[in-house]
């Protein structure tokens, strides 16, 4: 599934928020959110009602719909539809990734990117902006999107985020500051956590700010990294995340539920339609432009066991399998992060699936003025 030239220079622009031009539109309000546990069966999920605007009452012009979910859980698929309809109602609609993996250009199947006729179709935001050996930190993320939603206000345009970074969600729509960064710093501590390892970074972390330490894992080399990083900096380095508390305005968070059973059986055979539509290919001739040493893009799920796989250390039965579990875990560590945030609507995601957004009737909040 590689991208065309066109494509490419589209979805390039696409990460830098240039104005797209488009006719007027508004961005739904939200109520008060109720919640129910992800792994719920879909029969039990809520349903949701998004705000209308009264008879003769001015329409909203801000917001942000954040459509969130575990791997393989639809959204992709659902946001398409979601802007498709607004757009039909006279709402143009555009999409923002929040998918810390989907900037690269070139990891096309692995990730499920949006296919160059989808991004003709719908503009999309935040897609193919880097290079396999650039690295997008969480700070450059919060700062792309809100740029890029910012953008979509300005010109009457709905944006919807679409992502599974749990992280990356909470930096856009939450009140994240970021500690000054030293790029030079940072790389000496890189380099130095490649050649004695986490255990000696967290030893000096524990020496410096034991309350940071204690909220890192010993083994976590990234974050291990950042907090000594921030501690040069600054000083001083806060583990703890910031409480839930939105920094962009009429932010509404809804996320798709699906029965554990049933999400399994989505990334098995998600995965085997990446290795059927050409995983393998794709990532030697990403290995041609330098994959195996880029930092972050190299350790996605499924590049890495690819990699691993062209080496001849799996078979590719043991890296179909591989990039399986793996995904099934990372599912499970998404959905742990988000039941800490009760603002999230979680709605059956089969129903909505089924539903043609097109059409009458269906899920309130999609349906609603």
């Amino acid at each position: 599934m590689t991208s065309s030239t066109a494509g490419s220079r589209h979805r390039a622009r696409a990460f830098t928020a240039q104005a797209v031009s488009g006719p007027a539109g508004d961005v739904d309000a939200g109520r008060s959110p109720s919640t129910t546990a992800p792994e719920a069966a879909a029969s039990d999920a809520p349903k949701t009602t998004v705000g209308s605007t009264s008879p003769g009452q001015a329409a909203p012009t801000s917001g942000v719909f954040v459509l969130l979910g575990p791997t393989a859980s639809g959204k992709s698929e659902l946001a398409l539809r979601l802007a498709r309809w607004s757009t039909r109602r006279g709402r143009p609609a555009e999409i923002i990734n929040a998918d810390s993996m989907q900037v690269y250009r070139g990891m096309d199947i692995g990730t499920a990117k949006p296919t160059p006729a989808q991004q003709a179709e719908i503009p999309h935001h935040l897609i193919d902006g880097l290079e396999l050996d650039q690295t997008a930190s969480v700070a450059d993320f919060q700062r792309l999107a809100r740029q890029a939603i910012a953008d979509c206000h300005r010109r009457g345009v709905r944006p919807i985020v679409v992502g599974g970074s749990a992280l990356y969600l909470r930096a856009i729509t939450d009140r994240f500051e970021f500690p000054p960064q030293d790029p030079v710093r940072r790389s000496e501590l890189e380099a130095e956590l490649a050649a004695v390892g986490p255990a000696v970074l967290y030893q000096r972390l524990e020496r410096l700010d034991p309350q940071a330490a204690a909220g890192i894992l010993p083994g976590n080399g990234r974050r291990i990294v950042r907090a000594l990083e921030a501690i040069a900096v600054t000083g001083a380095f806060r583990s703890q995340l910031p409480p839930f508390e939105f920094a962009l305005p009429r932010v509404r968070l809804v996320g798709l539920a699906w029965p554990r059973p049933q999400l399994d059986e989505r990334i098995e055979q998600r995965v085997k339609a990446m290795w059927a539509d050409g995983l393998l290919t794709e990532v030697a001739g990403l290995l041609e432009r330098g994959l195996r040493q880029a930092p972050t893009a190299a350790k996605a799920i499924g590049y890495a066991q690819a990699i691993a796989c062209l080496d001849g250390d799996l078979t590719p039965a043991e890296a179909q399998q591989a990039i399986v579990t793996k995904t099934r875990q990372f599912a499970r560590k998404q959905l742990a992060w988000w039941r800490r945030d009760p603002r999230i609507v979680w709605c059956a995601a089969e129903p909505l699936l089924r539903h043609d957004v097109a059409g009458q009737g269906g899920p309130d909040f999609l349906t609603a003025d």
